[in-house]
């Protein structure tokens, strides 16, 4: 069965801008049939790391925020803390970091609240009906919000192929024993031929488990809790990942970490994810490379599973900028993030969530 999958294009006048365009797509989308009156609203947004701009503007959300508290909802901006140590590894960094990146209540005229508390043990387990958990950690605050409403910024990503709607919800809104819970599967090793023994993945990481031994990075597997920064942080991609054995059970963790809250949040949801700014790499980065395509547009649904079909589909559907890192795949109708990443299979996590129940990956796109 199709699901109905919202777009808008960035195209506007003086008559309808784009922040009409955006308040009318997600009153289409479904908006005012998710929310009653006095619903507390958690609106699930990365902030981004302190040095990146990919992330999504802060007066989009504005007007995001304003539609519905115009629906009778009392909305805060929520994200989960990282597992990494980085600018948002606690509460107070992490606020500090979302203002400085923008989202300061003088801007998005909603507050911010951080969804596992201070240091990231604030979580409810909730039941899991999959193969790999039994309960999934959420960050209370989201877990005891009415509504759910996720709004990715729709990228490349090193472990996923792609960061959306899905990846948004299960691992974002996980507590930080939770995002461990999903990690633990990825531990990564180091590629002795291209080290250069420089220590960024030792100063970097929070667990200490990277050394150098003869001016070559090791990792101690006992220490290391597969949160993946060193892969990030290595400009030489001396740190890998096991690929085939690893990455597929990466990918039905964070699906059943979304079906866990989804479905306690069942008929209170609603997806949008923002096809702009298309960078290769994640948000978590603390700088963001060249976009691989131009800005498509944003779209939204009551499914996420359609919502990140029909992203991947719109992406795909251009040709690569000409700047970007893609160098294989960039004619339109190119699978751009195999291009980036060929040995994830992006789709294990579509097809994984539609088995779950999450949605399907069939949909009508419906353009306002």
């Amino acid at each position: 069965m199709s699901s109905k999958v919202y777009f808008i294009d960035f195209r506007a006048d003086v008559q309808t801008n784009i922040m009409a365009k955006l308040e009318n797509l997600i009153e289409t989308a479904g908006l005012p049939e998710v929310i009653k009156q006095r619903d507390l609203v958690a609106v699930k947004i990365h902030f981004g790391e302190l040095g990146n701009a990919a992330f999504i503007r802060p007066i989009y959300m504005r007007s995001i925020l304003k539609t519905i508290k115009k629906s009778g909802g009392v909305p805060f901006l929520t994200d989960a803390n990282t597992l990494y140590a980085g600018t948002r590894s606690d509460a107070p960094h992490h606020l500090t970091t979302a203002i400085q990146n923008g989202f300061a209540y003088a801007v998005v005229d909603a507050p911010l609240v951080i969804a596992d508390g201070l240091r990231g043990k604030s979580e409810v387990a909730l039941p899991v009906y999959g193969k790999h958990f039994e309960s999934a950690y959420i960050g209370k605050e989201i877990v005891e919000a009415d509504v759910f409403i996720s709004v990715a910024h729709f990228k490349g990503h090193e472990l996923s192929g792609f960061g959306g709607a899905l990846k948004n919800v299960g691992m974002g809104s996980a507590s930080r024993k939770g995002k461990l819970a999903m990690h633990s599967t990825v531990s990564p090793q180091v590629n002795a031929e291209h080290c250069i023994g420089c220590g960024e993945c030792v100063e970097h990481c929070s667990q200490h488990a990277l050394a150098l031994n003869n001016d070559k990075a090791t990792i101690d597997d006992e220490r290391c809790i597969g949160c993946g920064e060193c892969i990030l942080i290595c400009s030489n991609e001396a740190i890998e990942i096991k690929w085939d054995r690893e990455i597929p059970r990466f990918l039905e963790s964070m699906v059943e970490y979304s079906a866990a809250l989804l479905r306690q949040k069942a008929g209170k949801s609603l997806f949008v994810n923002f096809i702009t700014d298309v960078s290769p790499a994640c948000d978590c980065y603390p700088a963001n490379d060249a976009p691989i395509v131009k800005n498509i547009g944003v779209v939204a649904s009551r499914d996420p599973v359609a919502l990140d079909q029909a992203s991947v589909d719109l992406v795909n559907a251009e040709p690569a900028l000409s700047n970007c890192r893609l160098s294989v795949n960039t004619e339109a109708g190119g699978d751009k993030f195999k291009g980036l990443y060929p040995n994830v299979d992006w789709a294990i996590q579509l097809d994984y969530a539609q088995h779950l129940g999450l949605g399907s990956r069939t949909y009508d796109l419906v353009r306002l």
